[in-house]
């Protein structure tokens, strides 16, 4: 029985080594000074919900990198695709989205680092001025799709340099 239970033991200690070894990145990100930013919502419910889904994205992005490597994100200006336009007559407002001068673009400081060391890293601001004109993989009712998408775009180009 004692041979059984140390078996078990021995067992269960190398599966969890074994996840710890094949742990997803750290992902970090910061937002500086969100009230700043050139175009957010309003509201502040609104503005924390564009928040956590940019959070919630740049994870998923930092889960394609390599196993061992970290991605730190300081988010420095947000400035949405379209243009909030009010709507008095339903009291609230909506963005309008028409391609001209609206596109997407994000002002950020990122570093992908490896136990510590800096492998890749800089301060880039992600834009998409044809931001109507591209498929996009997001769905209609998606939020923040064309965001999304550009910095999908920018990430497989930092992911690309780094090869």
């Amino acid at each position: 029985m004692k041979q059984l239970l140390h078996s078990m033991l021995v067992a269960t200690a190398a599966v969890m080594a074994q996840g710890a070894m094949t742990a997803e990145a750290a992902v970090i990100v910061t937002f500086t000074q969100p009230e700043a930013y050139v175009d957010m919502p309003f509201a502040p419910s609104d503005k924390e919900r564009v928040m956590k889904d940019l959070q919630r994205h740049f994870d998923k992005l930092g889960a394609q990198l390599p196993q061992g490597q970290d991605l730190k994100v300081e988010v420095l200006d947000i400035d949405l695709a379209g243009r909030i336009e009010p709507q008095l007559r339903f009291g609230h407002d909506i963005r309008v989205l028409k391609g001209r001068a609206d596109w997407p673009a994000i002002q950020l400081r990122y570093r992908i680092e490896s136990q510590g060391k800096v492998l890749r890293g800089g301060e880039v601001r992600v834009d998409d001025k044809s931001y109507l004109d591209h498929l996009n993989r997001y769905s209609v009712n998606e939020p923040l799709r064309y965001e999304k998408r550009m910095l999908d775009e920018w990430f497989k180009t930092v992911m690309k340099e780094a090869q």
